[in-house]
């Protein structure tokens, strides 16, 4: 393999022996120093060790993908399997309460914390833990997801007959069908990966990423068999960005008060053109009493100004847009930017009304893009 760059349209190349190769026609004088080039060369290494790491990781996914890409297959009916004691323990009121140790057991608290926040009751037992006591929150009702890339890992094997006992259904994740662990499940996903991303074929590290994205798998699955949906993700996540977002309504952005231009159905248009300038929102209510009976927008205005001379003789009930798109106080500020984008001709203000039509704020496009 020759790794190949590019300086200031001169080729440098670095050959497999690790030497550098010089493969251009102007003189190596016109690099600054040779140790320029050893810096480069050593960059190129780097990087080419995060590709191949990344490379093997998104391997080992892909493959899992290609095995489970037909309903004839084995695995992918091993994965049904698993998919329908899942369902089937929350769907009895019960729990997934997924175990391993070491690097399995980061991976399974992660599992856990992701099927917990997409709707799939969840927790993490520590298998030692679960033998000295904590086994005890541990229900009929319940699935236990078990994590073990060797399947014979002591700690879990060592409370396996625990889970047996109280007849809980198993699933196991594991990289070895033959195995101990594997015997014990009701349900067998493989996640055997023919080799770790660490130089030394030691340290868990493609085989920890496949177990994530079996997990993620597992619970995104969940969550379209349950039909758990963005609003119950906020519920689940008020503190978060999307949960914020998710949340708002048009209460929360809109103007109120005196930043609201408002003008009456007889107002001349010049004084509306000044309430708008002053106000800068870009329209103004028209109102008769509280109750909303127009709008006129920045737009409007622009329009009304080719009349001219005739402009000043105007007022606001000939030149507002009557029963305009209105908002609700209540309502979701992604719901009004819905109102606003779904149309033929989009709009940038809404008027905001109660129950009895009378005007409370004015809602912007900007103010609301800005909080999103």
């Amino acid at each position: 393999m020759r790794l190949v760059i590019n300086i200031r349209n001169k080729t440098f190349a670095r050959a497999e022996d690790r030497t550098i190769d010089f493969s251009v026609q102007n003189s190596i004088a016109d690099c600054q120093r040779r140790e320029d080039i050893r810096f480069i060369v050593k960059d190129l290494e780097i990087l080419e060790e995060l590709r191949r790491t990344l490379s093997l990781e998104g391997e080992a996914i892909l493959a899992t993908v290609r095995e489970i890409d037909s309903l004839d297959s084995e695995k992918a009916k091993a994965w049904l399997r698993a998919m329908k004691l899942l369902h089937e323990a929350l769907e009895r009121g019960g729990k997934v309460v997924v175990t391993g140790v070491g690097k399995s057991g980061k991976i399974a608290q992660k599992i856990a914390a992701t099927l917990a926040s997409t709707g799939s009751e969840a927790t993490y037992l520590h298998p030692t833990e679960g033998l000295h006591g904590d086994l005890g929150f541990v229900g009929k009702k319940d699935v236990i997801l078990a994590l073990s890339y060797t399947g014979n890992t002591e700690e879990i094997l060592r409370i396996l007959p625990a889970f047996q006992a109280l007849k809980t259904p198993i699933i196991a994740i594991t990289g070895n069908s033959k195995s101990h662990l594997a015997a014990g499940a009701d349900a067998v996903i493989d996640a055997s990966v023919s080799v770790e991303a660490c130089p030394h074929n030691l340290a868990p590290t493609t085989s920890t990423t496949l177990a994530l994205a079996i997990g993620d798998a597992l619970a995104i699955g969940l969550m379209k068999v349950r039909g758990f949906n963005a609003e119950n993700f906020a519920v689940n996540h008020p503190g978060g960005s999307l949960g914020r977002k998710l949340n708002l309504t048009v209460d929360a952005c809109m103007q109120k008060g005196d930043a609201v231009g408002i003008v009456s159905e007889d107002t001349k248009m010049d004084e509306v053109v000044v309430i708008a300038t002053q106000k800068r929102s870009g329209a103004v209510l028209v109102v008769r009493g509280k109750l909303l009976v127009g709008l006129i927008t920045d737009g409007d205005i622009r329009k009304s100004l080719t009349l001219k001379e005739r402009f000043f003789q105007l007022q606001a009930a000939e030149v507002m847009t009557k029963n305009p798109v209105t908002a609700t106080p209540e309502m979701p500020a992604r719901d009004a930017i819905a109102l606003m984008e779904n149309r033929k001709s989009q709009i940038n203000v809404l008027p905001v009304i109660d129950r009895h039509g009378n005007w409370i704020g004015l809602l912007r496009l900007h103010d609301l893009l800005q909080t999103f």
